[in-house]
């Protein structure tokens, strides 16, 4: 068994309950819905897939997967658009619409299966490799967003290269830069800088840290590391 929950909507009562018994046999956890309407009233954020019927009621597949996509709770969803229709407008207004794949019926429940399991190790690759929003040390909180770093709930002030330099240190813990290397990364565009400079600015970041400023750790003739304790 896997931990994907998948949610399954077409007026199609008994394609809705084939395709249940077929992806659970697969090892998914598997809920199914008659209409958007249905569909719309459950908590679609927890799906990790959606396999959407586009001719439906008054509101349609594609209808409902603008509706999704606009929300930031569920525009995360992963959607593979059934339909009956097989026309290049069609599959390209679904694209369009944000979705991972297309299923033209008839279809085999094989290739359901295998779309599927294509599309949730996709996803689920890019959801890995995303950049993280904030990176934490204990109380330690750097919004890479926001661009803000707290402690305790409070906000440090940094400017922006005390900031990247923190960021730099904090997102390779242990790992050792040169003056030369952090020259190169956060002062890339400017044509002349002073290794004092670095110092100057380790020095009032570790201050503006606090308690973690003795984290910053100095390793005489090589650079600079964030050591956790």
């Amino acid at each position: 068994m896997n931990d994907y929950r998948i949610l399954v909507v077409d007026d199609e009562e008994d394609l809705c309950e084939i395709l249940k018994f077929n992806l659970e046999n697969e090892g998914y956890e598997v809920d199914t819905a008659n209409s958007a309407e249905e569909a719309l009233r459950m908590d679609i954020g927890r799906y990790n897939l959606l396999l959407l019927d586009v001719m439906m009621g008054e509101i349609s597949g594609f209808k409902m997967a603008s509706l999704l996509k606009k929300d930031k709770k569920t525009a995360h969803v992963p959607i593979i658009f059934i339909t009956a229709k097989d026309t290049e407008n069609d599959t390209v207004t679904g694209f369009n619409l944000g979705a991972d794949d297309y299923i033209s019926k008839p279809f085999s429940l094989r290739e359901v299966a295998v779309r599927v399991k294509a599309v949730l190790r996709r996803t689920q690759q890019a959801e890995t490799e995303r950049a993280p929003e904030q990176i934490t040390y204990k109380s330690l909180v750097l919004d890479i967003i926001k661009k803000k770093v707290s402690i305790d709930g409070e906000e440090a002030s940094l400017t922006k290269k005390e900031f990247e330099i923190l960021l730099l240190l904090l997102q390779n813990k242990g790992r050792v830069f040169s003056r030369e290397d952090i020259l190169g990364r956060i002062w890339s565009d400017e044509v002349y800088v002073l290794d004092r400079t670095i110092d100057v600015n380790i020095t009032r970041l570790r201050k503006k840290i606090g308690i973690y400023g003795k984290c910053i750790v100095t390793r005489l003739g090589y650079g600079y590391c964030f050591e956790a304790e």
